[in-house]
């Protein structure tokens, strides 16, 4: 991570993207300008159809803006292929979402190791097991995502997008689909690993407690971010 410390790990200038098509198009972004400094927690709140998870896949490259400037870890995605944005995810960042996406017909072990391989990584395995591990779950690395439960399986997740070692970690509401205790383990372990790699977390969630948890929050409301972001001194925020 050789970033400046000056320099936004995620930067968005002036962000307007619309999704459908004819009378269907619908505006869910409306001039976003947002900076996102390196190492930090973001949480990002607003309303449901507010266009914060939209928001999230911009910064993750998995929606393209129609307008505006879209910096992430340096690199402007916005003239980039769909191949080399690929590339970009695989090296960057990680993603959790809400449902957590893991491939059912592979082992814990074998989905957590899948972006490693994707990459050429040599003892991709062998990096899939520490990080399983990181997380908990060392004892249920050849269980498949049938045998675990959502917690479990969460954690999976969770692992798969760290196992890259990424400066930024998108989490798309990861505990909308868990129970309020799960939740709560799923959170402490995701601020844990955030902060002890240094990684910038940028997290949607409807939750504002949750929210206040981060270094600075964030409301969206109607496409548009609504007000200035709120700043926390970071070791107020996570001791919450």
């Amino acid at each position: 991570m050789d970033h400046t410390v000056d320099q936004p790990a995620i930067s968005l200038r002036n962000v307007h993207l619309s999704l459908g098509t004819g009378a269907a198009r619908v505006h869910i972004l409306k001039g976003i300008d947002l900076d996102i400094v390196q190492g930090h927690s973001v949480g990002i709140i607003g309303p449901s159809g507010s266009g914060k998870s939209t928001l999230l896949m911009v910064m993750a490259g998995l929606e393209r803006a129609d307008s505006g400037t879209v910096r992430v870890a340096g690199t402007d995605l916005t003239g980039l292929s769909e191949d080399d944005l690929a590339r970009f995810r695989g090296q960057h960042v990680g993603i959790v979402f809400q449902s957590f996406h893991l491939i059912p017909n592979m082992t814990a072990l074998e989905n957590v190791a899948v972006p490693l391989e994707l990459a050429g990584e040599a003892h991709a395995f062998e990096r899939a097991k520490d990080e399983l591990a990181a997380v908990g779950l060392g004892e249920r690395a050849t269980h498949y995502p049938a045998q675990l439960s959502g917690g479990e399986q969460q954690r999976v997740a969770m692992a798969r997008a760290l196992v890259t070692q990424p400066d930024i970690l998108i989490a798309d509401e990861p505990t909308g689909n868990l129970d309020e205790s799960t939740g709560s383990t799923i959170i402490d372990l995701m601020f844990e690993a955030q902060e002890r790699r240094g990684t910038t977390l940028v997290l949607v969630t409807h939750d504002r407690t949750l929210a206040e948890r981060c270094t600075t929050s964030v409301r969206i409301h109607s496409g548009f971010i609504d007000g200035d972001p709120i700043i926390r001194a970071p070791h107020a925020a996570a001791g919450h």
